[in-house]
């Protein structure tokens, strides 16, 4: 089965949580875009809620597909967060960021009640082992990079692909991927990227409650309080 198909299996088991007059936090990627049409379908029938989304992708679908959408200071509490991943581990931590929207994610999913991951079953990982995407102020740059490297990890620039020099992040800020090989404990390497002088957020996320996985036979729910 594509990996479209499974994310839209997720997408719309996705929206058994949606209930009349919730308060919508939403992430960015393609499971959230096929997400944003099933919720499509909840308003037309009736269901009332409105939607914090976190870039300026998920906004411009969101007006695309004509969802009511709010300033997150206008909403600062959220009923549930719903986001894709990069890679989930068995204890339902998760990285976060190939976007490059990880830091309005994480204030939307840290502003919710619920946080809710959506992911096909190529994204479960025993452990997380893919870089970490690391949201930068343009001058801290050689900063962080040594910071980086004297954690164990390697890091690079991300270019863009359609203009000349770094991606610019909606926040106007770059992104490094950081590699650190296998990430043993999520937590406490957050918590050290975190503190480096110059780092406006990172994509590893340790507060997730629920993981929905896309599977080839159809769907499954992860609940972190039953692990």
């Amino acid at each position: 089965m594509k990996e479209d198909d499974k994310k839209k299996r997720v997408a719309k088991k996705a929206t058994e949580m949606v209930k009349d007059g919730m308060r919508i936090g939403l992430g960015t990627g393609s499971t959230v875009k096929f997400f944003l049409y099933e919720l499509r379908k909840l308003k037309d029938e009736g269901i009332e809620f409105v939607c914090v989304p976190t870039s300026h992708f998920t906004q411009l679908l969101c007006f695309e597909v004509d969802l009511p959408v709010v300033n997150p200071n206008a909403c600062p509490k959220l009923d549930i967060t719903f986001d894709g991943a990069d890679q989930v581990d068995n204890e339902l931590n998760v990285i976060k960021g190939r976007g490059g929207a990880h830091t309005r994610e994480k204030i939307v999913s840290l502003s919710s009640e619920k946080f809710v991951i959506m992911v096909d079953d190529t994204k479960l990982s025993d452990k997380l082992n893919i870089p970490v995407p690391i949201e930068i102020l343009p001058e801290s740059l050689k900063l962080v990079e040594r910071e980086i490297s004297a954690l164990g990890g390697t890091s690079e620039l991300r270019m863009g692909r359609m203009k000349d020099g770094p991606v610019i992040t909606d926040n106007g800020m770059w992104i490094l991927d950081a590699n650190f090989g296998e990430i043993k404990n999520p937590t406490e390497l957050s918590t050290k990227i975190k503190s480096i002088v110059g780092v406006v957020e990172h994509g590893i996320f340790t507060n997730v409650d629920v993981v929905i996985v896309g599977t080839g036979d159809g769907t499954r729910v992860i609940e972190k309080s039953q692990l």
